[in-house]
């Protein structure tokens, strides 16, 4: 594998989760500044022989199978093809690409190379969103009827980075809630509304924090809220999500920060009969981005994507519920999905 992209979060990559996933060697890294990679190489202990200005560079001089694109959202769709086009399997950075355009066209184009194409929707690989999806899917509390999911924090807390953004909570941080919501809840929105704001004296440009209702086409209705202006206690990072079923009510939550990031997941069921039991959570074999880097290894290895692969082509699907929140927003009205999957409607996440 290629690595493109040592910035801040490339760089995490390379020192914290590729090293723990069997079966994958990095035999060049990518990054424009020089600066980086000198400092790369000399903190990961590699010869600058390795790393390279471009990723044209890099494959001609490396007998890769695949790369590995860490780079900043804009250039995510000019370095995936790049990498396609060069008949390699490509694993990006969530958010896949800018536009749902964008995204559809480069799944096509790995669908036309027979190559795998992922992105790391790493909040996938917890245990308790897979917990929550078993339930779903097995019906054992009968059907599923509404979910409740929050999600705060404050960002000046945080080291926040990104107030330059034109939608730093939806394209941001909601891709994550909404990506789950479809895996868990096994289905596709057809509709969302959605409205967002900010406030006086905030450091965003654009709206840190939104309300949203997506409708699923089996009559599910998920409320969703999330904020990055909020002065009560932070959820985790998946948020607080409450499922209502026929039959009892699930509360769960997943991703902590830091050392706590796997200790903080938590399924509770209630009903009648049921009382407040936790269900005991086994976590998978690879966590979090390990996870993902697993999952595309053995897609890669085997041809055979394993349950909850966000391919490029699934994947769409949760940039489309961005872009439909972004339109709701600006309109008051509600979006359809289908139609921005399909182009007829003017859309993009700003």
């Amino acid at each position: 594998m290629i690595q493109v992209g040592l910035g801040p979060w490339g760089f995490d990559w390379a020192r914290q989760v590729v090293p723990g996933v069997d079966g994958v060697t990095v035999v060049g890294r990518v990054d424009s500044d020089p600066d980086v990679r000198s400092q790369a190489a000399r903190t990961l202990g590699e010869p600058e022989a390795n790393y390279h200005a471009s990723l044209e560079k890099a494959l001609a001089g490396d007998p890769a199978e695949a790369v590995l694109v860490t780079v900043p959202l804009s250039a995510h769709a000019v370095v995936v093809r790049e990498a396609l086009t060069a008949g390699k399997h490509v694993l990006v950075e969530k958010p896949f690409t800018e536009t749902v355009a964008e995204a559809l066209a480069l799944a096509e184009l790995a669908e036309n190379q027979s190559r795998i194409l992922m992105v790391s929707q790493n909040y996938r690989h917890f245990p308790a969103p897979l917990a929550a999806a078993e339930i779903v899917a097995d019906r054992r509390f009968g059907a599923l009827r509404r979910v409740v999911v929050d999600f705060h924090h404050n960002a000046a807390k945080l080291g926040y980075r990104y107030y330059h953004l034109a939608q730093p909570l939806l394209s941001d941080m909601s891709i994550h809630h909404f990506d789950l919501m479809r895996m868990v809840l096994g289905a596709e929105p057809e509709t969302v509304s959605c409205r967002t704001w900010n406030i006086d004296g905030s450091r965003f440009v654009g709206p840190p924090a939104a309300e949203a209702r997506l409708e699923f086409g089996d009559g599910v209705i998920v409320d969703y809220s999330g904020s990055w202006i909020s002065d009560d206690p932070p959820t985790t990072w998946a948020g607080a999500w409450r499922m209502e079923f026929d039959d009892a009510e699930i509360w769960w939550t997943s991703r902590g920060s830091e050392g706590e990031r796997f200790a903080r997941d938590r399924l509770v069921v209630r009903g009648d009969g049921v009382g407040a039991a936790a269900d005991e959570l086994k976590p998978p074999p690879h966590l979090d981005r390990a996870g993902c880097l697993a999952a595309f290894r053995q897609a890669v290895e085997t041809g055979q994507p394993p349950r909850h692969f966000s391919d490029g082509r699934d994947n769409a699907n949760s940039l489309a519920i961005v872009e439909a929140a972004v339109m709701s927003a600006a309109t008051g009205q509600p979006a359809e999905i289908a139609r921005i999957l399909s182009g007829d409607a003017k859309s993009g996440n700003g």
